[in-house]
């Protein structure tokens, strides 16, 4: 009975064309479900790209205008009012996590800001807060990891799954004649084609953005380091 079925889905295939939508509709309900899978993943993909796309512009432009705040030579008290308290961005958050320890420990009477402990305590401040902002940015990143090396194995696997099928059909019609093969072979091969159209994206993706978060972190840890030493020679000065 599913032999001839399937014989019925071929004979209906090469009579409908080669379009992708024929192939799609009559394909085993494997490969559809292998397909459709594939189809919802590729979605996803192209949604993560976007948005970390636009993402990484934004902080990076935030971070700019920023920097360009902290350097013009105002008070970092006002800046830290502004921008450090509820922090829009990562940099300002940052700052904020480095300044409000900093301030907190200049109101504690008696403490010494150029000891050694409030320097690790600022430290710790932003350390922590660049992971746990690195950690937000790289959001479903492991979702562009994942799916780009396993994709073209899904789509093999509705491949083998649909050239099985499909020779068993033709075992069912006796019959070899290309016409007939054609259809049921490119069925198959298409979820192939589609867990490659998937992947691909997945892995350029996957490096690019990956490269870019690396840079925007060296970014911070270069802003933190560089304010790390400016709280520095302020507990100095004020000792």
């Amino acid at each position: 009975m599913d032999q001839a079925v399937n014989a019925a889905n071929l004979g209906a295939a090469a009579a409908g064309g080669l379009s992708l939508w024929s192939l799609f509709l009559h394909a085993a309900i494997v490969v559809k479900l292998v397909m459709i899978g594939l189809v919802l993943s590729s979605i996803v993909v192209w949604g993560i790209i976007f948005d970390k796309i636009v993402t990484l512009r934004r902080v990076n432009r935030l971070a700019s205008e920023f920097e360009d705040r902290f350097w013009s030579g105002g008070s970092l008290d006002d800046l830290y009012e502004a921008d450090g308290a509820k922090p829009l961005h990562p940099l300002a958050a940052v700052f904020g996590a480095a300044m409000g320890e900093w301030r907190r420990s200049a109101r504690i009477a008696g403490v010494d800001l150029a000891r050694g402990g409030v320097q690790e305590r600022v430290d710790r401040a932003m350390s922590i807060t660049i992971t746990r902002e690195m950690e937000r940015l790289g959001r479903w990143m492991i979702f562009l990891a994942t799916i780009g090396p396993v994709a073209p194995f899904i789509g093999l696997f509705g491949t083998v799954w649909g050239i099985m099928h499909a020779f068993g059909a033709i075992a069912a019609m006796h019959n070899t004649n290309l016409a007939v093969v054609a259809p049921g072979i490119s069925e198959a091969l298409f979820a192939t084609a589609i867990g490659l159209v998937t992947a691909i994206p997945a892995v350029i993706a996957y490096n690019v953005i990956n490269n870019s978060l690396a840079l925007f972190e060296d970014r911070l840890g270069g802003f933190g380091t560089e304010f790390a030493a400016i709280l520095s020679r302020q507990s100095e000065e004020r000792g």
